[in-house]
């Protein structure tokens, strides 16, 4: 077809895309086998086609297996389950797309693969067709240019597993007809997903956001700062994700990552997207993840989701020694991390001693807690005995001197490092030698408050996360000067406390904060560029990420202010240009819209 000739986009006068009923999945790997099994439940005329005759029987069989385990569950009938079965038909040829109304490409991020089989449906499929591209790495544009027909082609970017991810990116580019857009958005959402409508650009959305963190968190594990465990038990506790990011990487496949971050860091520059060494190492190594079955993690077997131990689990107890004694735990402070933090630790049966600037502070930080443990009680939790336990073991002290015989102590005061350095030195002539003396900062370098003190040995960091009754997570953050007999006691405490420490250095954001604020930065980043809505952003990381909050929800619940701050921080420390605070942010916190507490940030609030 010459290209100047452009074909009516629809028999039908109005401009309106005829129903997709019959639709083509060209590669039946994982998600081509996933998205026929979504259209052929949904009652479209699936033709699945793949050179690899083991990939067609295995779609196949996948399906059969899907549909017989709904049956199982009453969901559907065996008569039902036929009918899907029907609906799916494989073939080795491009040629059995031709009377499809759209084809989706699900072949691997090859763009000299994408265009011949491009090419090969310019040949065979109907002027009307709409060919999708299921690309979340390549130019959709370049794509789009290079066929014969570029009004009708799009991305359509399903997440694994496409079964149950929520989110579809519907991709325009210049070049796209709007009744293309509309008819494969009407699709999505007849398949009950919720789909978005986004630009081109690498990654997209979804992935564009992803990709850097993933990549982030490879780069710390390589670097040794912290163990592949802790890493994922950081993200999955600390920040409530259902994966933690080196797991991650391995089901979505270190090669493909790499692959993705290839497109990202050439679209961008900036030095986040650029992929971390260890992936290209483990690519090469054909270490590619779960597929393999062997990537951060060593799996059951090629395609398991079971990890089996391997040379870097760490032992029991993480080779580590007996720490000291601790049965009595001083907390300096008076807000609302002191007072869960003594709350945790009364708990978990030990005396607390909660120090404040005055009796009557102290005073009313363990009303709080009273509160908080009464509902508690409310909830089932607690029993009232335990209730009465706990709040019994709680001593309110106007002074730090009530700290004397503590065996740890834990400051929770304001995060500026003067304030910080002061408590210290104080904790320093008044702490019995031997005790353990630990700062909540998270962002502030533990050693400097470690050299306000005359035993910079006994000083380490135990970040709490907020609400710390609730929280499963401690970072614990060794300077080079803490000794081991500490690390160990901290190490301890925090079992007894029922939460899960994880071991990190002394370097700003240590593993929580480092890996989600640039990732939240470079949300701010996307709707500065007017590329995509804080509310198709939130969207976007909610259903294809499973993330519990989009990254504008949480701004505004942590506080812009805040935020802007852990990233100058970073941005300070670390001197990448990709972590310089995003200038939107910097306006709105100028502005005073500071999230939820002031009742703007980047969405409004009620006032209450």
């Amino acid at each position: 077809m010459d290209r100047q000739s452009t074909p009516d986009l629809s028999s039908d006068p109005s401009g309106a895309t005829p129903p997709l009923t019959t639709v083509a999945v060209i590669g039946l790997g994982t998600m081509g086998a996933q998205i026929a099994e979504i259209l052929a439940r949904a009652g479209r005329e699936v033709i699945g086609v793949d050179t690899d005759d083991t990939a067609a029987r295995t779609a196949v069989g996948s399906l059969a297996a899907a549909t017989a385990r709904s049956v199982a569950r009453g969901r559907i009938t065996e008569r039902e389950r036929q009918s899907v079965l029907a609906r799916f038909r494989t073939f080795p040829e491009v040629r059995a797309a031709a009377d499809a109304d759209l084809v989706i490409e699900v072949v691997p991020e090859d763009h000299a693969l994408k265009r011949e089989v491009l090419a090969a449906l310019d040949a065979v499929v109907r002027p009307d067709t709409i060919i999708a591209t299921g690309t979340n790495a390549l130019s959709v544009t370049r794509l789009a240019a290079e066929s014969q027909r570029p009004e009708r082609v799009l991305g359509l970017h399903f997440f694994n597993p496409a079964p149950a991810m929520k989110l579809v990116e519907v991709v325009s580019s210049v070049l796209t007809s709007p009744t293309a857009v509309a008819a494969v958005t009407q699709l999505a959402r007849d398949l009950g997903k919720d789909p978005i409508a986004v630009g081109d650009r690498p990654g997209f959305v979804a992935d564009g956001l992803l990709f850097g963190y993933l990549n982030q968190a490879a780069a710390m594990y390589e670097s040794r700062y912290a163990g592949r465990e802790d890493i994922d038990a950081a993200m999955r506790l600390g920040c409530g994700l259902p994966m933690g990011p080196l797991a991650l990487l391995d089901l979505i496949g270190v090669d493909t990552a790499r692959t993705v971050l290839e497109a990202l860091y050439a679209a961008s520059r900036d030095r986040l997207h650029a992929p971390a060494p260890i992936l290209g190492q483990l690519a090469e190594a054909g270490l590619t993840g779960r597929k393999a079955g062997r990537g951060f993690y060593t799996y059951e077997a090629p395609g398991s989701a079971t990890v089996v131990p391997d040379a870097q689990t760490p032992a029991d107890g993480g080779g580590r020694g007996a720490g000291r004694p601790v049965r009595a735990v001083g907390v300096a402070g008076s807000g609302t991390m002191a007072s869960g933090i003594a709350e945790v630790f009364a708990k978990a049966g030990f005396d607390v001693v909660l120090a404040a600037r005055s009796p009557q502070k102290a005073e009313r930080a363990v009303a709080r807690i009273a509160k908080s443990l009464g509902r508690s009680v409310e909830k089932g939790r607690l029993t009232a005995g335990e209730r009465d336990a706990a709040l019994a073991a709680i001593t309110p002290a106007g002074s730090l001197d009530a700290l004397a015989e503590v065996d740890l102590a834990v400051e929770a005061v304001a995060e500026d490092l003067a304030v910080k350095q002061e408590l210290f030195a104080a904790l320093d002539a008044v702490c019995k030698p031997g005790a353990v003396l630990a700062t909540t900062t998270s962002s502030l370098p533990v050693i400097a408050c470690a050299r306000a003190t005359s035993r910079p040995q006994d000083v380490i960091g135990m970040h709490f996360f907020n609400p710390a009754p609730a929280m499963k997570l401690v970072e614990v953050v060794r300077t080079v000067l803490t000794a081991d007999e500490v690390h160990a006691s901290v190490r301890q405490v925090c079992a007894a406390a029922r939460k899960h420490a994880v071991d990190c250095g002394d370097r700003a954001g240590f593993i929580v904060n480092a890996l989600l604020f640039p990732y939240l930065n470079n949300a701010v980043k996307m709707v500065q560029e007017h590329y995509a809505t804080p509310d198709d952003i939130d969207a976007a990381m909610k259903l294809g990420g499973g993330y519990p909050m989009g990254p504008f929800e949480l701004l505004d619940v942590v506080g812009l202010d805040v935020s802007l701050a852990i990233e100058k921080v970073l941005h300070a420390a670390f001197r990448d240009p990709g972590l310089a605070p995003a200038p939107l942010l910097e306006h709105l916190v100028a502005a005073g819209c500071l999230g939820r507490k002031t009742g703007r940030g980047f969405r409004e609030y009620a006032r209450r």
